[in-house]
């Protein structure tokens, strides 16, 4: 009796049945799937993963090594949620399903401590600080020689200034001319490390566009590459923090795809926090993306010429999480002469997808390998990407086809606008 009564998924926040009905098995999320793009395995496309949850809530069910797999090997990206004509929510069946991977299944031992690893370097920066000066010696040219993740982590990492890896933003920037709002930036993880000029050119943005910029450095992390691997109890330490740290400010700005989205997704994950549930929901209406809320106010600050062609690049968790695809658009479109274009398989994963290209290796870098190729496709002569991720493993894979070229945040290049200079 007791082993009919047993499922792979415990009661606590299992994929619901409800939700995993809504799936009417039609196949329009296979053409937006990447690794069923990749494979063409059933198992390995959002209506496929449906089936292992609606199976994982049967009696005497048990969570497999092959279901494990399975759902490991899926992006999060999201593309199917864009896609499916029913409105299955893919997105909160997979989030409820990580948690219960990390709970009822013994990963082996190697595996645990790899996923830690990574976890552990990613959400901290000055962790993250240390092990770019390090790629930035003589080692980086040896590792990234190397198979395996730890070659992928040095051909993906730039190199590193001590300069860029220590540099700080001012607590506190004020708006030039009238205030319109006060603003809460998070700097991110590896954002401040790797990309600080991206929070510069955020700043500048946003005070001449007249807001007032708080970016605390004791920040540190908001939860997002936590919640989306299943780690939900140290995912949500991070988001009570992150709440704390902004909730006097009218809006919190995200320059990073993923951290927007685990943040505007705060509410729904502490809904059943009898102490924390109004002000993660009252927390999460306040954030946006920097191209969302620059959308939302007429722009004060003149745009100067650009004559640049520009390939814009759909980073996951801001196009099909929040659904931000016109706003970063609409801003590179209004600086004169600049032309955007625009690459086939928009709605495809680079393959970077957190930390996925550091796990799954060989589809990572397939993702990769065919994103590169559908935006040189295009002959832009600078690629515009919102989220860090993607930029990294876009620019190791241009490298890795000899033809580099420059990607920056959406923000770097109306800064140049505003401030007269080119990119």
């Amino acid at each position: 009796m007791a082993s009919d009564l047993r499922r792979a998924f415990d009661p606590n926040r299992p994929p619901e049945k409800d939700l995993i009905d809504d799936c009417v098995h039609c196949g329009f999320c296979l053409p937006t799937c990447p690794t069923y793009v990749l494979w063409g395995e059933e198992m390995d496309s959002p209506r496929g993963r449906i089936v292992l949850m609606n199976a994982g809530l049967e009696a005497g069910s048990e969570m497999s090594p092959e279901m494990v797999t399975h759902f490991d090997r899926c992006l999060g990206c999201m593309a199917c949620v864009t896609a499916c004509p029913s409105g299955v929510r893919y997105d909160t069946l997979i989030e409820e399903t990580r948690p219960q991977i990390e709970r009822n299944f013994p990963r082996p031992l190697r595996q645990r401590v790899v996923r830690r690893v990574m976890l552990a370097l990613f959400t901290r920066p000055g962790w993250l600080r240390a092990a770019a000066l390090l790629l930035s010696l003589r080692l980086h040219r040896s590792v990234a020689r190397l198979r395996g993740r730890l070659g992928t982590m040095a051909r993906l990492a730039p190199r590193a200034s001590v300069g860029n890896a220590f540099h700080r933003l001012p607590a506190r920037t004020p708006a030039r001319g009238t205030r319109r709002a006060r603003v809460g930036l998070l700097q991110g993880c590896v954002q401040r490390v790797f990309f600080p000029h991206v929070n510069e050119a955020t700043v500048s943005v946003l005070a001449a566009e007249g807001f007032e910029v708080h970016a605390p450095p004791e920040v540190r992390c908001c939860g997002a590459l936590k919640f989306h691997s299943g780690l939900e109890s140290e995912a949500v330490v991070l988001a009570k923090r992150m709440i704390e740290a902004f909730e006097d400010c009218d809006f919190v700005v995200a320059n990073a795809a993923g951290c927007g989205s685990a943040m505007k997704d705060y509410g729904g994950v502490l809904a059943d926090d009898p102490v924390w549930s109004k002000r993660a929901g009252d927390f999460s209406t306040k954030v946006r993306d920097v191209t969302e809320l620059l959308t939302e106010f007429e722009p004060v600050a003149p745009r100067r010429p650009l004559d640049l062609r520009v390939a814009y690049h759909d980073a996951c968790h801001l196009a099909h999480a929040q659904g931000v695809r016109a706003q970063p658009r609409s801003l590179l479109q209004a600086i004169p002469g600049l032309e955007v274009v625009e690459p086939p398989e928009w709605e495809l994963c680079c393959g970077s997808a957190g930390i996925y290209n550091l796990l799954e290796v060989d589809a990572g870098r397939e993702l990769g390998e065919r994103k590169a190729h559908n935006l040189l496709s295009v002959e832009p002569q600078v690629i515009a990407a919102g989220n860090p991720g993607c930029a990294l493993q876009i620019t190791a894979h241009l490298e890795a086809l000899g033809r580099p070229l420059p990607l920056v945040h959406p923000l770097e290049i109306v800064a140049a606008s505003i401030e007269g200079r080119s990119l």
